[in-house]
């Protein structure tokens, strides 16, 4: 799937002009640190950025966003050769980017159409393609425009004489006839994605869900606990696919660990929408991982950000452990932030730092639901033998004359099971 900055860079040059408002309220420090993050996108999209241009303004202006004083003003900076394009850190509507390109002769890119751009350029699987296909052309509907009646279609034959149907309808029509295609095929990679969760969960393998704001390490954690080989870059949302991988950790009890796509600020509602079939496998883990840049110059916010979608996920109550990466570049003290989570790490998943740490605090949080049992089954009982190995990990076993003694951990629901199959012939403690 191409993307609308690949065009750009090939036709005009990738020098991008970085543009946002400073309102009442927008202290210097939020300005720099958004437009950071700003020019990460813009490099993650392909682009370079040039410089920034920041106008004080008490509310944006409905028909430009910008005054008009400005517009005219960049347009002789762009005449002068200093950018090839202008990026905005907002959302512009409609008609504010038609009117600021009738002024400013280069294209004008807001800030959910380069977000939705880099996520066509990372999409790799058919579902993350789609996700990000649905979320651009409803993005983009409510934005084409029509020529006039120089594009209306004649109809042929009696009764058809007129304007016909106009340019502008039949792309809306197309549009929209690709939004039902698209939504239709989504719901049946939903469905395959239910019956592979029914039967993860039919297993009773703990699910362990990393979540975090993007670029902060997720993937290379998840590499290092899996030894999976995943997709990891120091790049804005390097990986959009969910990834899941077993993991059978030296000591304890294995697990599945999901890799989710990371949040970023003023992440487009379309998007998160489109992505909700895949960040719902957070309503399914057992324990969640919020993974956090322990460098980021707005860690407070950033966690704060992240916390607020998952609570719209409904899965804050789930526990969580916050572990602060990148560690290794920390010069001096650690950062401490309140937080609702239960636990906290300190790692570096590059250098390898604190990693036995975080695995025996996984241990504890998901062993939490876990029971000890030890039980005698007798050989003619060999069905809930199976039962045993299938839900549960066999600490210790001896076989004896008539059946076989086991020690094993369980999930308290799978340990109940058990108990009722065997009678009272067992001895139970919690993990």
């Amino acid at each position: 799937m191409s993307g609308f900055l690949d065009a750009v860079g090939k036709e005009e040059g990738k020098r991008a002009l970085l543009v946002t408002l400073q309102l009442p309220g927008d202290s210097k420090e939020k300005i720099e640190i958004s437009l950071e993050e700003l020019k990460g996108l813009v490099e993650t999209a392909g682009c370079t950025a040039v410089g920034y241009e920041v106008q004080k303004r008490d509310s944006p202006c409905a028909s430009l966003f910008l005054g008009k004083g400005k517009a005219l003003e960049l347009e002789e900076r762009r005449k002068a050769g200093e950018f090839d394009m202008l990026v905005f850190n907002h959302d512009l509507s409609p008609t504010q980017q038609r009117n600021l390109e009738d002024i400013i002769q280069c294209p004008i890119i807001d800030r959910t159409t380069l977000i939705l751009d880099i996520f066509a350029q990372r999409a790799k699987t058919k579902e993350a393609k789609l996700q990000v296909e649905l979320a651009q052309l409803q993005y983009r509907l409510p934005r084409l425009t029509g020529r006039g009646t120089a594009l209306n279609r004649l109809g042929g034959g009696i009764g058809t004489r007129g304007p016909g149907l106009t340019k502008l309808e039949v792309d809306r029509r197309k549009i929209r006839d690709r939004i039902a295609y698209i939504t239709r095929e989504l719901k049946k990679i939903e469905k395959h994605r239910r019956l592979i969760r029914k039967r993860r969960l039919s297993r009773d393998v703990p699910v362990v869900a990393l979540t975090g704001y993007t670029n902060v390490g997720k993937s290379t954690l998840h590499d290092v606990l899996s030894g999976s080989g995943t997709y990891a870059d120091d790049r804005l949302f390097a990986t959009l696919d969910s990834t899941a991988r077993k993991v059978v950790p030296k000591c304890g009890e294995p697990y599945v660990l999901i890799d989710t796509v990371g949040f970023i600020r003023d992440l487009p509602p379309k998007l998160v929408a489109a992505f909700r079939s895949t960040l719902e496998e957070l309503q399914y883990s057992d324990l969640l991982l919020h993974v956090v840049d322990s460098t980021s110059k707005d860690i407070d916010q950033e966690i704060e950000l992240v916390e607020k979608v998952l609570g719209e996920l409904e899965v804050l109550e789930k526990p969580r452990i916050l572990v602060f990466n990148k560690i290794d570049k920390i010069k001096g003290t650690l950062p401490k932030v309140s937080h609702g989570a239960q636990k906290e790490v300190y790692i570096s998943a590059l250098k390898g730092i604190g990693i036995e740490e975080l695995n025996k605090v996984i241990q504890e949080e998901i062993s939490r639901d876990r029971e000890e049992m030890e039980v005698f089954i007798s050989y003619e009982k060999f069905e809930i033998l199976d039962l045993v190995y299938k839900e549960g990990v066999v600490l210790e076993q001896k076989p004896q004359e008539n059946g076989i003694f086991l020690k094993v951990v369980l999930k308290k629901a799978a340990a109940g099971k058990i108990k009722k199959e065997l009678g009272e012939k067992t001895s139970t403690s919690s993990v």
